[in-house]
């Protein structure tokens, strides 16, 4: 099967009824009035104009992710602010993970479990990249919130913990039930410990550490490392199966692997198709046009950003850059966890790169999880010629 089939077939069966329905929507134009839903945006123009004006277009009221994940995560977190507090601690924050200190932590934290997976593809075993990948995301995120794991056990547990609280919620979303915050707060109190501990302690080697050093409170710093544990694991997660697929199934992985110049071009055209936020929410705080549907105060924006990036085509290693990275974002939302998602994304995909000629031998699709992935997806390294 080809590269885009499996692709949209990872969306079919994580989200059977929804993928359907906005993807007929895309042809809708580029913003439509959608009874139940609110006003859906298809347009990487006017998704950009919604996200880049915070005071019409808001995180923190009716329908948006405020709504959703502050019963969780309290009132102080990026993913639920906007206007001046948001504008002060994304300052703050803004030194947190500059790209060389999230290439200086991925390289640190995961050298010893990447050293085993370049053993295991050079002795010829086949490796599940998606139970790899729960080992690696689980090991940077443990640091990055200030836990003092002993192996790849407590990182598989710790990465599995944050895995069921985003599997509570779907494209259909609008809050959670009592009963769900009660189990993500399970989870999550936990984490707030963790994080508080390491914030404490004050050791600037640590991210927990440099939020106090950047003035963050320690609410904050709880806040802040919530938020991480729950965005900044299966991003990179899912990607990087789907990166390898979407390389292979396009003849495209030999020639990363040759030319590791590439590497980055492919993340981004990686990253556009598979879009690891396929649906952005906003509240309407006043009266206006998007996209030449009218919205009301209190109506839902439902940017789908999959639609807006998919409308560029399929994936193409040759694609000249567009759209500035619109699936992480922009504006003052734009994802601060970018440098380190990328930094992870690079490194494990190095190693894999390096063992090629790489060959799929098992993948299937996952189903009940918010963001489209491989349940499996096992590889093994081929012959190379003349071996």
């Amino acid at each position: 099967m080809t590269g885009p089939n499996w692709e949209r077939r990872l969306y079919l069966t994580a989200h059977p009824f929804a993928y359907p329905l906005l993807r007929g929507l895309a042809r809708c134009g580029p913003a439509v009035r959608v009874p139940g839903l609110g006003v859906v945006v298809n347009d990487a123009a006017t998704a950009r104009e919604v996200l880049l004006d915070g005071e019409t277009f808001r995180k923190d009221g009716p329908g948006s992710p405020g709504e959703l994940w502050t019963p969780v995560l309290g009132p102080s977190v990026l993913l639920n602010m906007e206007g001046a507090a948001h504008r002060a601690l994304r300052r703050r924050l803004t030194d947190l993970f500059t790209p060389g200190y999230a290439e200086d932590l991925c390289a640190r934290v995961l050298a010893d479990p990447l050293h085993r997976l370049a053993a295991d593809l050079a002795r010829g075993a086949e490796v599940d990249l998606v139970a790899a990948m729960k080992v690696l995301a689980g090991a940077v995120i443990c640091r990055v919130v200030g836990l003092a794991a002993r192996g790849e056990d407590d990182y598989r547990r710790f990465f599995e913990q944050g895995e069921r609280v985003v599997a509570m919620v779907s494209l259909r979303t609008r809050r959670l039930s009592p009963r769900q915050i009660a189990r993500a707060r399970a989870v999550l109190d936990p984490v707030g410990e963790i994080a508080a501990r390491a914030y404490a302690a004050g050791d600037e080697s640590t991210v927990m550490g440099r939020m106090r050093a950047l003035g963050l409170s320690e609410e904050e710093a709880r806040g802040a490392a919530g938020a991480f544990f729950l965005t900044g694991t299966e991003t990179v997660a899912t990607l990087v199966p789907r990166l390898v697929a979407l390389l292979h199934d396009h003849g495209e992985l030999d020639r990363v692997a040759a030319d590791p110049g590439l590497l980055d071009r492919a993340l981004d055209e990686a990253s556009r198709v598979t879009t690891p936020t396929p649906v952005m929410l906003r509240s309407v705080h006043a009266t206006t046009r998007v996209g030449g549907a009218a919205a009301r105060p209190g109506d839902r924006v439902l940017i789908v950003t999959h639609n807006c990036c998919r409308a560029h085509g399929p994936f193409d290693l040759d694609r000249p850059p567009e759209l500035r990275r619109l699936w992480f974002g922009a504006g003052p939302h734009f994802c601060i966890g970018y440098p380190l998602a990328m930094a992870e994304a690079r490194l494990i995909a190095r190693t894999l790169l390096a063992a090629a000629p790489l060959e799929i031998v098992r993948r299937r699709a996952a189903r009940g999880v918010l963001l489209p992935a491989y349940r499996e997806f096992t590889v093994r390294a081929a012959p190379r010629a003349g071996e």
